[in-house]
């Protein structure tokens, strides 16, 4: 069974990667090297039925020599041959993209009891067809030499891209979407300027963030109004803590800038320390969940729908279907990678903006660690030619097809911010029909 701490720490130690700022990168691409041959690459692929009664593909792509991707692809309930095709991708780092498959959205969630699935009538399959891959190498079902940079990890998904369109051209012309949680808000940019770099035929349109720890220098600064003063919720620290929180930030914002200047990975492991003591205890030790405030639990308490799917995971007849080895032995989400990986920052996401690949950055009202507040301020430090619009736009009422005021949201350009209400670190488990229709009208390019 597994250790929910795995998981919560695995979104807690990225807070230490994130600190490894990347290095400046110019609204002019840099140069990469090109992606390995094609036709050198082993493809692997059943087809289960599992989850949902459509298409559905999964298996193994081996990007180089003894690294294996698992991959499940699940054709759109829609219309498969013209609607969007998206990548979802776990963070942790180390954490399986079957995580959110079953407990966010894809077609089926995990039953009590770990005995079976039911269908998801909130899927994002409803609108698209969607890739859920295990990366990098050691998280969830994929396994193969240990990755340890985000960069090396997206030429292997980039890698896994050229392999999977090879297989099954049907889907490469079609629009395409990455989409990531938590960490995945460092894969995903990484992945997009991947492929515009190496001048991909892929019909690259968006990318999605979903409540990413991006920038704690100026994401941690709103932690005490979090915990504070944020409305609907009731403070769940008093004043004092929350006082004292304010008067130790600078503290974790020297030693965080120290971390950005230097990239020594002592810099970066004492300024871990010091904003974990300082910013994130205060909230665990009161009993409160990082991931969401509104839990008062610890441990399995939590988040008891996970142990669930790691037994389903680890069925015999489910890891045959989708052509594991029945003897792998899957884990929701591996520490060992999260305390290895070497990280980059946010510095690709504005050559993405100028270069017309749409951006959307969306958070849960409840989530601490990841706050909605840190996350909209993030958004308006990048540097772009539409900073100032930005910026300057206010919030407007996201109102869902069927006339929920659901949250508030910020656009110009090609980016924007959506704050989702009574939603936590993942919002599409929290809010399954609001989520749907943000992202239906999102990968159409119609306004929230």
């Amino acid at each position: 069974m597994i250790m929910l701490t795995h998981l919560k720490f695995g979104v807690l130690f990225l807070a230490l990667g994130v600190l490894l700022s990347c290095d400046l990168v110019s609204s002019q691409w840099t140069k990469r090297l090109n992606h390995r041959d094609v036709s050198r690459r082993q493809i692997t692929v059943t087809q289960p039925n599992l989850c949902d009664s459509g298409i559905q593909y999964s298996g193994y792509v081996e990007v180089s020599s003894n690294k294996h991707l698992f991959f499940w692809f699940f054709e759109s309930r829609g219309n498969p041959a013209q609607d969007p095709l998206v990548l979802w991708l776990n963070g942790g780092p180390g954490c399986s993209s079957i995580n959110s498959l079953y407990y966010e959205v894809g077609p089926c969630t995990v039953n009590e009891g770990g005995n079976g699935t039911t269908r998801n009538p909130n899927s994002w399959t409803n609108s698209a067809s969607m890739i859920f891959l295990d990366q990098p190498t050691n998280s969830g079902y994929s396994y193969g030499p240990n990755v340890t940079t985000t960069t090396a990890a997206e030429d292997d998904v980039y890698a896994f891209l050229q392999t999977f369109f090879d297989k099954f051209p049907q889907y490469s012309k079609l629009k395409f979407h990455i989409a990531g949680e938590s960490y995945g808000g460092h894969y995903v940019p990484v992945l997009a300027s991947n492929i515009k770099t190496k001048n991909s035929n892929i019909n690259l349109e968006s990318i999605l963030i979903a409540n990413g720890l991006v920038n704690p220098l100026i994401q941690f600064k709103s932690l005490p109004d979090i915990a504070c003063n944020n409305p609907p919720y009731q403070p769940v620290l008093d004043n004092a803590t929350c006082a004292q929180m304010t008067a130790d930030f600078p503290k974790c914002a020297s030693a965080t800038q120290t971390c950005y200047n230097t990239k020594s990975p002592q810099d970066c492991i004492n300024a871990f320390s010091i904003c974990f003591s300082t910013m994130i205890d205060p909230l665990t030790n009161a009993g409160f969940d990082e991931l969401d405030i509104r839990k008062k639990c610890s441990n399995s308490d939590c988040f008891p729908g996970f142990p669930d799917i790691e037994k389903y995971s680890n069925s015999s007849a489910v890891k045959t279907a989708l052509g594991v080895d029945p003897l792998f032995d899957f884990e929701l989400c591996n520490r060992g990678i999260n305390d290895t990986f070497v990280y980059s920052g946010d510095c690709y996401i504005p050559p993405l903006l100028e270069n017309n690949v749409r951006v959307l950055v969306y958070a849960g009202d409840a989530d601490y660690l990841c706050s909605w507040l840190g996350n909209d301020a993030w958004t308006k430090e990048l540097d772009w030619s539409g900073k100032a619009g930005f910026n300057n736009a206010s919030f407007t009422q996201w109102i869902t097809n069927n006339g929920t005021y659901a949250g508030d949201v910020r656009t110009f350009g090609g980016l924007t911010f959506l704050k989702v209400f009574n939603a936590a670190h993942m919002v599409a488990h929290d809010q399954p029909e609001a989520s749907l229709d943000f992202f239906s009208k999102w990968i159409l390019n119609k306004p929230l």
